[in-house]
């Protein structure tokens, strides 16, 4: 009877053993040189992602011009900038399940796809198709690049090689204006895309190559499609009220508060059906984390506070301190080196003595001391004193990057790690979005009610620096005391905002890191 009775072969079962520990395992550690070999393409087609973002903006004078589309001309931009944040986090959850070489590799032809389509544009409509293709392409190149180095390298060690995306990034945002003028002068706006292709073809061979030995998917089919079709559109209606509010429409216009309600209810809904999905888009058990929902808040904030540099620091340095535009670029190098000394330090740090906490809370202290340098700076402010103030703004800003992102990647299990990291992409992308509108407002508040020489104040912004350049020197004046004044609230929110990521970093809480990676299946 004790044959086919299950409960008494339990009983009759030996007392279970402790489990033994954990065999070697061959294929989870890499060399530097194997880690080196399987993110060259990673980091070509992460330059694809980051050198679209800043190569564009000095070529658009050149495609309206020959397309005849000035009224659709912000389109250019935006079209990428939605394609490309609400893709982002289907392209991480994908990637959990089917594993990250095909999905990379998909990305980088789409975006290739995208790159012909606006070269070969005939018309401004075609050309906006294409830059929302380059934008689904885009969508996974930043994201699944930093969860390739998850798969390869163990979280103490991630910081030393994530340094080299933040160099990559720094590099786009300074070369990338340039580059973008000049092809426009010796050749054809059309080679801002062209100059994409053997780009794309070189990170497509490599990666093919290289990245064979990446971790497989944990697999499954249960896609979450009415998470998709919730998140999509909300997405697009809270990116379209940043990039229209106060801008092409008013904050209370109707169309701007539909999309606001839109927004608004479709969150609503997919939190509900997140909450009920077999294996939700985005999954409630990671927000339930400390590290993870906090790490994500620092994200939006700090993606917001970096717009107060990257996009408004140029603009106040020529119209402020009267800064030649002649090389735009070079208006944030002293930032962007900053930022990149900031990463590459704290990656180092990292590595060395196993703790992030302490990084993004130094770096964000900074750059709010940084802002709050910058509500005095004006016109007589000696070069040399506004430069280092950039500098240790990029140094604040910089440890954000390897140090959340560490701490993030640390906090979850494997078979989430592309969701996570996309999310915190994702984030960082909708801060940025949300710091475009929100510091843009401040500063067109500040100019509000101001008609100077003709010009009210939202067409002074609008104008930019050449516009303001062509006035008379007295209105001219009148103007740069006008923006100065509008700066200093401007640079008093981005201390807020830094400020309270700096408060949100005291809430991270730090998690032992982790110096080997578990055990998984190669594609």
């Amino acid at each position: 009877m004790s044959e086919t009775n299950p409960l008494a072969r339990a009983e009759a079962a030996p007392a279970p053993r402790p489990a033994p520990p954990p065999l070697p395992l061959p294929r989870q550690s890499f060399s530097h040189r194997d880690i080196l070999r399987m993110l060259s393409g990673t980091v070509l087609g992460l330059f694809l992602g980051a050198l679209d973002q800043t190569i564009v903006a000095t070529s658009l004078p050149a495609m309206v011009g020959e397309l005849h589309g000035a009224q659709h001309l912000s389109w250019v931009v935006s079209a990428y900038l939605l394609t490309s944040t609400a893709s982002t986090p289907v392209y991480g959850k994908l990637s959990d399940l089917y594993g990250r070489s095909a999905l990379f590799r998909t990305a980088i032809a789409t975006f290739l796809a995208g790159s012909i389509v606006c070269g070969l544009a005939q018309s401004m409509g075609m050309l906006i198709a294409g830059r929302a293709l380059q934008g689904l392409g885009g969508g996974g190149l930043v994201s699944l690049a930093m969860t390739i180095i998850a798969d390869i390298v163990p979280p103490r060690e991630r910081g030393r090689y994530q340094a080299y995306f933040t160099a990559v990034w720094s590099s786009a945002a300074i070369g990338g204006p340039m580059l973008g003028g000049f092809l426009v002068d010796v050749a054809s706006w059309r080679w801002v895309f062209w100059i994409n292709l053997p780009v794309a073809l070189a990170a497509l061979l490599i990666c093919g190559r290289e990245l064979k030995r990446l971790p497989r998917g944990h697999g499954g089919a249960h896609i979450d499609y009415a998470g998709i079709a919730l998140m999509v559109p909300a997405v697009v209606a809270a990116l379209l009220v940043t990039t229209w509010a106060g801008t092409e429409m008013a904050w209370t216009s109707p169309t701007i508060l539909g999309l606001i309600a839109a927004a608004v209810l479709l969150l609503l809904l997919l939190i509900l059906q997140e909450q009920r999905a077999r294996d939700p888009l985005l999954p409630p058990r990671l927000f339930r984390g400390n590290v993870f929902a906090v790490g994500n808040a620092i994200a939006f904030l700090g993606g917001a506070a970096s717009v107060g540099g990257v996009i408004f620091l140029p603009l106040f340095l020529q119209v402020v301190i009267g800064v030649s535009a002649g090389n735009s670029g070079l208006l944030i190098l002293p930032m962007m080196l900053g930022m990149t000394v900031g990463a590459t330090a704290t990656g180092r740090l990292v590595r060395r003595i196993g703790r992030y906490k302490a990084f993004p809370a130094v770096g964000f202290a900074a750059a709010t001391a940084s802002f709050l340098y910058f509500v005095g700076v004006g016109h007589g402010t000696p070069g040399l004193a506004y430069g280092t103030a950039m500098a240790i703004l990029g140094a604040g800003l910089g440890p954000m990057g390897p140090a959340v992102t560490i701490a993030v990647q640390n906090s979850v299990e494997m078979r989430d790690m592309g969701t996570a990291t996309s999310l915190w992409s994702f984030f960082r992308s909708m801060g940025g979005a949300f710091g475009v509108a929100f510091l843009g407002a401040i500063l067109l508040a500040g100019l509000a009610g101001k008609d100077i020489g003709g010009v009210s104040g939202s067409g002074l912004l609008h104008g930019g620096p050449a516009m303001i350049a062509a006035l008379p020197e007295a209105t001219r004046a009148a103007i740069v005391a006008a923006f100065t004044h509008s700066f200093r609230y401007l640079y008093l929110a981005g201390a807020a905002i830094s400020g309270a990521a700096f408060v949100l970093t005291l809430c991270l809480k730090e998690l032992p890191l982790r110096s080997r990676l578990p055990p998984r299946r190669e594609e």
